[in-house]
């Protein structure tokens, strides 16, 4: 392809995407059934002669777009997605073209200076020590892992083992304590590495989901707790800080899943909320959820950033080190090779700045409040107390609530998941991107409303 030729088709790329990003707030959330059927036309083996690039983006387009949930439109609540800001969006498309690998600083100087930057605004952001050092990662699952290889290191290492040469072959015995709210992907991390899902110690939780202090086992120097900023279901903190302070007290570790929640330290409203969690050892966030940048982005970040690199750097002859003594950012991350994220991350901060991403928070918890109040109104029950942006409701018997969901779904308005919390079945609203308008929210009740009264008009008697 000649240059003139990739120019064209770089541009037809953007003036699809504009099209799409100008469109996608006024399409059903959910995909038709019209759009899953068209993907059966990408199902053919390989040709053997390529397809002309401008060709591939219309293909791309024409089927692929109608077949995307429309998560960046406002009106998705499940899981917990956020949507891309558009600086964002601007910066992945310059940061593609860059092709930059941000493994090394001499792979990429811009790469590795605007993750320089990020941590310092985020260390900032969040109240965290300065000395505070990460990474940027794909998601809060391989931050948590990071955080948690951290820790194995920092307190095997107390014991004179190393763990990153020798393994966990006859290495000392650590404990793990965690909620009974763990995260699946905390779990994964566990497993991974070595410490075990199902060998961990499980304090019990209270209605929020709150880790039960009256169960915490003592501490010791070989333990790592685990607790979480922002439960998934109920939105709400474990007590960090006298988990922390206990931990301090006994030299244990104290990790804290932060996938969302964490950007609730962005606000001084939720100051109690999150009280303490700036005093754990370690934290994992992801800035595709309340910080909306595109896919895949999240961050690791541990108190003393020696850990951190023991537990993931390597050597080779041909991985020169950096002279200056400056922070080389594949020596803090668990892959070699990678694309530069840090781009979209620094971008979203410096358009939103400090007071901007507040907002963006508290905007998005006011609009759960508004969710709850509405859903309340109409007689149906909210099971949690909504103390940051997560609701759960339930309409009634399990199959109601179900059914409430799919008719939901199908229906285009608005899209939310279903959940089982302690013991009740329950649709989940989560709003966290910063598309989501309080005409969206009000759009998005009455829709369940109906949803709801369908439901209730087809259940036996």
């Amino acid at each position: 392809m000649d240059e003139t030729s990739a120019i064209d088709v770089l541009q037809e790329a953007a003036r699809r995407a504009v099209a799409y990003v100008q469109s996608v707030r006024d399409r059903p959330v959910a995909v038709s059934a019209m759009a899953l059927q068209r993907l059966d036309e990408l199902k053919h083996p390989l040709p053997r002669t390529g397809l002309d690039a401008g060709e591939v983006v219309r293909h791309l387009d024409e089927i692929g777009s109608p077949a995307t949930v429309a998560t960046t439109g406002g009106r998705y609540f499940g899981m917990v997605i956020g949507g891309a800001l558009p600086a964002t969006v601007a910066a992945s498309w310059l940061a593609t073209a860059w092709d930059q690998n941000a493994s090394f600083r001499h792979t990429s100087p811009i790469a590795a200076v605007l993750e320089d930057v990020s941590l310092r605004w985020l260390t900032d952001l969040f109240g965290l020590p300065d000395s505070v050092g990460g990474a940027f990662v794909t998601g809060a699952s391989m931050a948590n892992m990071a955080a948690l290889a951290s820790a194995r290191h920092a307190l095997l290492a107390r014991l004179d083992w190393d763990v990153e040469a020798k393994g966990l072959y006859g290495a000392p015995e650590l404990r793990v304590i965690v909620s009974g709210e763990i995260h699946v992907t905390l779990s994964k991390a566990l497993s991974l590495l070595g410490l075990g899902r199902d060998r961990v110690i499980r304090v019990p939780t209270d209605r929020q989901g709150r880790l039960l202090l009256d169960e915490l086992p003592a501490l010791d120097d070989r333990t790592i707790v685990c607790i979480q900023a922002g439960n998934v279901n109920t939105g709400d903190f474990d007590p960090a800080a006298e988990v922390c302070r206990r931990a301090r007290d006994a030299g244990a570790w104290v990790h804290v899943d932060g996938a969302f929640g964490l950007w609730a330290l962005a606000h001084r409203d939720f100051a109690d909320l999150a009280e303490g969690v700036s005093e754990a050892d370690s934290w994992a966030t992801d800035a595709h959820k309340w910080l909306n940048v595109p896919y895949d982005s999240g961050i690791v970040l541990v108190r003393r950033p020696a850990d951190l690199r023991a537990a993931m750097s390597v050597s080779a002859a041909y991985l020169a080190e950096n002279v200056d003594g400056e922070r080389e950012p594949s020596h803090y991350t668990p892959e070699s090779s990678r694309r530069a994220r840090g781009i979209e991350i620094w971008a979203a901060l410096l358009t939103l700045g400090r007071d901007g991403i507040a907002d963006l928070v508290e905007r998005n918890c006011r609009h759960a409040r508004a969710f709850a109040r509405g859903l309340e109104a109409g007689g149906f029950e909210i099971l949690n107390d909504v103390v940051l942006n997560q609701v759960l409701v339930s309409f009634g018997s399990p199959e109601t609530t179900r059914a409430v969901i799919c008719l939901l779904q199908a229906g285009g308005v608005c899209w939310c998941g279903g959940t089982v919390w302690q013991g009740r079945t329950a649709m989940r609203i989560s709003v966290s991107s910063w598309a989501t308008t309080n005409t969206d929210v009000q759009l998005s009740i009455d829709a369940m409303i109906r949803a709801a009264e369908q439901a209730l008009r087809a259940s036996p008697a």
